[in-house]
């Protein structure tokens, strides 16, 4: 009898402490890795002549990728010039009238002082004097015409410099820069295709710190706060590798359990998103399922 209650003894303390081990080998939260992914697209119409990436290539910012054609560019550009030259040599005819008209005031104003001067000395006639009034009038009202017939050619010659801005800016769009530091995800056009204003080109994502997104209770939102550390793992075979990470963001309200978490009944569950930046070391993929742990951080 004794050696019976011995044996009943040492299996329900083995239970017991097979059941704390079970609670203390459970994560704190489940999740998947993820990353800020960018879709580039044309931002010119034409064919492709160069479109150099492969999928999984590492691109810096910056990096020339390829062109659009642009020779439709080009020939409106020259056509603009052209019509530029030409306007440009009529607003010099009207300008040079004007040069001409604004000499013979100054003629006429130089006379007009002399005759004020003659007339002071009692050696001039008040009709000399009015007819250079009426003579400078008359050259001023000139000018305001010609300078008026002027105004649309300026207009117009202000009109194609905008155009040509344009082209300019259409022709340096049609360059494909990578905008941003990262590894091709996806490949969506090839050489020599039709693109088109907005049409993706490739989807491009900086992987060197990957977030991973978790789901935690209301209990445990007391055991977190921002710029928090905390051990985030993933399974690598029979074990599980570690890696710092730091909590960036923490959802201000709560959300049903994805369905990718976890068993049925704790999808019905209402938890609150987390998000981890972790460094990564080349092992971590998007989509890749991980574990958070508050209690190892240090």
């Amino acid at each position: 009898m004794k050696t019976l209650y011995k044996i009943l003894n040492i299996t329900l303390v083995t239970v017991i402490l097979s059941s704390c081990n079970s609670n203390s080998d459970l994560a704190d939260g489940y999740g998947n890795f993820e990353a800020i992914e960018t879709t580039i697209s044309a931002e010119s119409n034409g064919k492709l002549m160069k479109f150099a990436i492969e999928e999984g290539q590492v691109l810096k910012k910056g990096a020339l990728i390829g062109y659009i054609d642009t020779i439709q560019l080009a020939l409106r550009k020259e056509q603009l010039i052209t019509s530029k030259i030409v306007i440009s040599s009529k607003s010099k005819g009207v300008l040079s009238q004007i040069s001409v008209l604004k000499s013979q005031l100054k003629t006429a104003q130089v006379s007009k002082e002399r005759t004020e001067k003659l007339i002071a000395a009692n050696a001039g006639t008040q009709k000399q004097l009015d007819d250079i009034n009426g003579k400078i009038d008359v050259i001023n009202q000139q000018i305001i015409s010609v300078e008026i017939q002027n105004a649309p050619i300026i207009n117009e010659l202000k009109s194609i410099d905008i155009q040509i801005k344009q082209i300019e800016d259409q022709i340096q769009k049609s360059i494909i820069t990578n905008p941003l530091n990262g590894t091709v995800l996806v490949k969506y056009a090839e050489p020599h295709e039709i693109t088109s204003f907005g049409k993706p080109l490739y989807k491009i994502a900086n992987l060197s710190t990957m977030q991973l997104r978790v789901y935690i209770t209301e209990t445990q939102l007391a055991e977190i706060k921002i710029g928090q550390g905390v051990t985030v793992k993933i399974d690598t075979g029979e074990t599980m590798k570690d890696f710092k990470g730091v909590i960036i963001w923490i959802a201000s309200e709560a959300e049903f359990t994805p369905k990718i978490i976890q068993t049925k009944e704790e999808r019905v569950n209402l938890v609150y998103a987390v998000k981890i930046d972790v460094k990564n070391d080349g092992s971590l993929k998007i989509g890749m399922p991980a574990e958070m742990w508050i209690a190892n951080e240090e």
